[in-house]
């Protein structure tokens, strides 16, 4: 474990690829009853910025993402995402990790995950992690298409609010 790590949260961004087994074994502790774990993946099809006239859209195949970051800043503001997950809910144990460099097709870019007593609070701290993530986060996106070109992703915008525990 690299990165930022102590008892509750772990915080990376690493070139190598990611282990889903060494987060799992990260977030099983006998105090969560759920672990929630979302993976990022490159995929093969993206859609064009651009849709066609009818309703299917233009397609584009890609090779491999390309990632980069300010890597002091990327991490000071995952470990901030991390520790208001903590604070918001009741969570034994968080993790962000990221890759950057390039991520071929099927591989994982980036990994959040979420131990919790419960399941509604595992799913709505993961589901916060990885959209505020997205959103706050100095990590930019390259893709790259079996054509030769490239482009740069536009960063998202705010994720829809989070239904409190209580109406889930």
């Amino acid at each position: 474990m690299t990165g930022i790590s102590n008892d509750s949260a772990w915080i990376n961004i690493q070139e190598t690829p990611l282990s889903l087994e060494e987060v799992l074994e990260f977030l099983r502790v006998e105090e969560a009853g759920g672990i929630d774990i979302f993976l990022g993946t490159t995929r093969r099809w993206t859609e064009a910025e651009e849709k066609t006239t009818g309703e299917e859209t233009d397609r584009r195949e890609t090779i491999l993402l390309e990632y980069e970051c300010y890597k002091p800043m990327a991490l000071k503001e995952m470990h901030r995402l991390v520790e208001e997950s903590l604070a918001r809910w009741p969570v034994r144990r968080a993790c962000l990790l990221h890759r950057i460099g390039e991520v071929p097709l099927r591989e994982i870019s980036v990994i959040a995950g979420v131990a919790a007593p419960h399941r509604a609070d595992a799913f709505a701290a993961c589901r916060y992690l990885i959209d505020t993530l997205k959103i706050r986060v100095p990590i930019w996106k390259k893709e790259h298409f079996v054509d030769g070109n490239a482009r740069w992703v536009e960063g998202d915008s705010a994720p829809e609010p989070l239904s409190s525990p209580d109406t889930m």
